[in-house]
């Protein structure tokens, strides 16, 4: 007598699942219409762009709102802490991204890059304290390192040398160990992120995209210009392109998530070129940044032009 209901409810739950085995059609195109509803992963895109604004944007403007001597020198300082949330946070966020993906690298090559990360994000936290100390006594970041008045006044001279190696180990190896990951998951991500030609909503960016489409972009800008990553960057947007060409003649078009990340990259690009178009005769920035590639550092243009503005 008390099993009744609960048997009668397996029967009702039976009979219906009979009827959807019965009837392919509708059964399948129900549980079509519920495997392939877009979705537009905000969570994960809000955590992405909150946690780079906050953590690696807002390093300079603490240093510069904060007064210098709020904290000891021979100490770390609030740059210095939220460097080390974000060398923490980071390799989170990207494996985040991982478990989103449908496609993955072998679990050795996850674990390698997560390693990278952390000891890119490490390497350019010493750095960039050492740095950031440097130029509290007149340490010139629009300069190379030899040309610095404060270098030059160094006894003995081969001091030189050992920081030039920790710039080297700031603006080149930490940068690739660092973005090398970050690009590599961003591009899984994205060739993941397609569906078919012939769902509609599927062409079009869900609202809450355009919403971080703007602070989303600017990230990438301050990624391309601050960290020197405009190689990464380039070849990871023409190996989205190339995907985006290959799945159309599949019959797949980028979702959401997809469309979101190809103009976040477009938007990017046209910032990284505005940019450059605008420091484009700058000698001084030219002779900081040789070579056919030409992307000026924002903080090597404050202290240029807006740090020595201020002094004047």
């Amino acid at each position: 007598m008390h099993h009744r209901p609960f048997i009668r409810r397996r029967h009702t739950s039976a009979l219906h699942a009979a009827s959807l085995m019965c009837s392919p059609v509708e059964g399948s195109a129900e549980a079509e219409a519920v495997l392939s509803k877009p979705r537009f992963h905000l969570d994960l895109w809000l955590l992405f762009t909150v946690q780079n604004w906050i953590l690696d944007v807002g390093r300079p403007v603490v240093m510069l709102v904060l007064p210098v001597d709020f904290f000891p020198v021979n100490r770390p300082g609030a740059v210095e802490y939220l460097h080390i949330l974000y060398a923490v946070s980071t390799p989170l966020v990207l494996l985040k991204m991982l478990e989103r993906s449908p496609r993955t690298l072998p679990r050795p090559a996850v674990r390698l890059g997560i390693i990278c990360v952390v000891m890119g994000t490490s390497l350019h936290l010493v750095a960039d304290s050492v740095t950031r100390r440097l130029v509290l006594i007149g340490y010139q970041l629009h300069l190379s390192v030899r040309e610095n008045p404060v270098m030059q006044e160094l006894k003995p001279a081969s001091l030189v040398d050992a920081f030039e190696l920790l710039f080297y180990y700031d603006d080149t190896l930490g940068h690739v160990m660092w973005c090398v990951p970050l690009f590599l998951v961003l591009f899984l991500f994205f060739s993941g992120s397609f569906s078919h030609r012939n769902r509609k909503q599927e062409e079009k960016m869900a609202p809450a995209a355009w919403m971080l489409l703007v602070p989303n972009a600017a990230y990438y800008w301050y990624l391309i210009t601050e960290r020197q990553t405009f190689i990464l960057f380039i070849f990871t947007f023409f190996a989205m392109t190339a995907t985006v060409m290959h799945q159309r003649r599949r019959g797949l078009v980028p979702d959401s998530n997809g469309l979101f990340m190809l103009c976040s990259f477009s938007a990017a690009l046209v910032l990284v070129a505005f940019w450059v178009s605008c420091l484009w005769s700058d000698g001084v920035l030219r002779k900081k940044h040789p070579g056919l590639i030409y992307v000026p550092q924002p903080r090597a243009v404050y202290t240029l032009h807006l740090q020595q503005n201020g002094t004047t």
